[in-house]
């Protein structure tokens, strides 16, 4: 386990566990936290020994959504206001860009900045006792930079009802949402998502690059634009000694070697 004052990390065959480590803040997204995040993201990006990032929280917590008090304490600065959503908006796009799969492990609650979080992420499993919210009706600050990625990830209406009343929903309801892919016991939580990383993991890093690169290409184009893109995708893909290997393993009934070539 390695550490910063906003990070911890962990290294375990090819799983990459980043822990948002401020808990007196509800792990709350700070310039200090969003620019921990960048760093360690670009560095994963980089990493051929990283196959899958799991995002979680320490303490009570999984992530309260930005600092609020560390925007009053700034007395809302017009630049540093600027500065923190501009930084939380690449943190954001860097998840989505990463060629890595993110997978957010979420207990406690997740609100604001840290649904977006949960969002942003390819994947995520729940505790049962997670609870999920985008509350900025409350407070009289809408949370527009969240709906971006939660309206993306979820259907139009249970995104307008998170956003409009603010409410917390369970994990049943995320569940139901699309949210999350998974709700498990509190117990049961970090072996469940470390179970699916693993398996992740197990596939060919290439192959998941150019997966989740495709995916998130296509969503953007109408449906005709779509096919000829991922039929382009898999015709390039099928060059690459990975797949030409998968195939070869599955035909002669063997395990897989991969390269990442």
């Amino acid at each position: 386990m390695t550490e910063n004052p906003f990070l911890l990390r962990q290294d375990d065959a090819g799983v990459v566990t980043l822990v948002l480590n401020r808990p007196d803040s509800r792990n709350g997204l700070s310039l200090g936290m969003l620019g921990a995040l960048r760093g360690a993201l670009a560095g994963i990006a980089a990493d051929a020994a990283a196959r899958v990032v799991i995002l979680a929280g320490a303490g009570p917590a999984f992530c309260a959504g930005h600092d609020l008090k560390e925007m009053r304490a700034r007395d809302y600065d017009p630049a540093y206001v600027q500065s923190l959503f501009a930084l939380c908006a690449e943190v954001m796009q860097m998840i989505v860009a990463l060629p890595k799969p993110v997978i957010a492990r979420v207990h406690g609650v997740a609100t604001a900045a840290g649904a977006q979080l949960v969002a942003s992420a390819d994947l995520a499993v729940a505790a049962e006792d997670a609870r999920f919210a985008t509350p900025g009706v409350h407070i009289g600050l809408f949370c527009s930079t969240p709906m971006v990625a939660l309206s993306r990830n979820i259907a139009p209406k249970h995104a307008m009802q998170m956003l409009l009343t603010g409410d917390l929903i369970d994990a049943e309801a995320a569940f139901r949402f699309g949210l999350v892919n998974d709700v498990a016991p509190a117990a049961e939580l970090e072996a469940r998502t470390l179970a699916l990383a693993r398996k992740i993991a197990s596939k060919s890093p290439l192959t998941l690059a150019i997966g989740k690169k495709a995916f998130y290409r296509q969503a953007e184009l109408p449906l005709a634009d779509a096919y000829a893109y991922a039929s382009d995708v898999m015709a390039e893909n099928l060059k690459r000694r990975d797949a030409r290997e998968g195939i070869g393993a599955f035909l002669d009934k063997r395990a897989p070697c991969w390269t990442g070539d």
